[in-house]
């Protein structure tokens, strides 16, 4: 009776057998990117300092931000690559041989209080002896749209 029709739909085919192909990535699958000329980008508000990344307490009183303020519009695919040449524009320092640009995510925790949590770091001019964060994009860092981004520019 297996082999009878239901409501004269035909049954789906048994699944294949034969060797197991390999597991499965757990890896989650690389992110589509996104299509700029269709999506809205994202307003993503930049910090930078030199010398380190601001203190969470900095953020602490919305509208009392740090003052060394940068707006971006850009997208969720953006990489932190992008970011570095956008930060470049703005920021002389960052121009520098030597500079190395620290990327961290600000965001409110579960009790409200601000998080500056480092995401990753790029090389101002990189080169291939030197690897980077910079192929990373925002939503493979988990970015939230809200959040901000501190840009620690650094040099050796």
């Amino acid at each position: 009776m297996a082999d009878v029709q239901r409501r004269g739909r035909p049954l789906p085919p048994p699944p294949p057998r034969g060797p197991l192909g390999p597991p499965p990535s757990r890896l989650a699958p690389r992110l589509q990117p996104v299509d700029r000329e269709k999506t809205c980008p994202l307003l993503l508000r930049v910090f930078t300092k030199i010398g380190g990344h601001h203190s969470d307490n900095e953020f602490a009183v919305r509208g009392k931000e740090p003052k060394d303020e940068v707006q971006i519009y850009t997208w969720m695919d953006a990489t932190l690559r992008e970011l570095t040449d956008l930060v470049k524009e703005v920021a002389p320092e960052a121009r520098r041989r030597d500079a190395t640009l620290s990327f961290a995510f600000v965001y409110p925790d579960k009790r409200g209080r601000f998080v500056v949590r480092e995401v990753g770091r790029t090389f101002s001019y990189p080169n291939m002896r030197r690897p980077d964060s910079g192929s990373k994009t925002l939503s493979e860092l988990k970015f939230q749209i809200g959040d901000y981004l501190d840009v620690a520019i650094l040099f050796q």
